[in-house]
Order: C-alpha cells, then structure tokens, then sequence
C-alpha cells in the first residue's frame, strides 16, 4: 500500500524558512515523481514543485522558483521542501503526491497518491 507522510509545517514570519518532509513507503522510490501541492480554502490546489526519482529532474512554478527547494534522500525514501522566503500567499495547507511516472507532472490532478496535508502559516 503506497502511504506518503507529511510533516513540517508551522508557523513562520514572512521572510522566514520551514522545511517540509514526505516519508513514502510501499512502493520501490524509483521511477515516481513525487510532488508537492498547496490549497487555501476556496481555490483550487495548486501544484508548485516536483522531483523526478528517475533522474532527479526538478520542476517549480513561477510563483515558487528561486525561493523552494525540492530533494531527495533515497536512503530514507523522503522528499524535502525546503521553503526559504517565505511570503503571506505562501499561506496554504501543503500536500506531498505521488505517481508512476518518468516525466514531472505539474497539475495536481495528474497525481495518483496523497498524504495528509500540513499547514503553513506565513505571517505579515
């Protein structure tokens, strides 16, 4: 049974960091794409960083890039979001998400597996 944990969140100033975990298990950490997403109440849930298990691709959206980082620890079957910068928008309950896939996936919709969401708070 695939089973994906995410822990981290919290509450953080604008200008701060979190780091946020995704713990996988029952299936082999290869060839997944592993990815985070993010929704606030109202919206739609937004996808805002991927990583390729294949061969490390990474992906960001715009409003991510230059201040998110995703990676990986094989060994420990987690994928990292290191959030630097943190902004107020940042403001979301997070998601991690998997799927047998050897691209990066970008939409939310085209994950096939979720953990929990943890919540980020970012205040101004």
């Amino acid at each position: 049974e695939v089973q994906l944990q995410a822990s981290g969140g919290g509450l953080v100033q604008a200008g701060g960091t979190l780091r946020l975990s995704c713990a996988a298990s029952g299936f082999t950490f290869d060839d997944y794409a592993i990815g985070w997403s993010r929704q606030v109440p109202g919206k739609e849930r937004e996808g805002v960083a991927c990583f390729s298990t294949y061969d490390g691709a990474t992906y960001y959206s715009d409003s991510v890039k230059g201040r998110f980082t995703i990676s990986s620890d094989k060994a420990k079957n987690t994928v990292y979001l290191q959030m630097n910068s943190l902004k107020p928008e940042d403001t979301a309950v997070y998601y991690c998400a998997a799927v047998y896939s050897l691209g990066l996936p970008r939409a939310a919709r085209d994950y096939a597996y979720w953990g929990q969401g943890t919540q980020v708070t970012v205040s101004s």
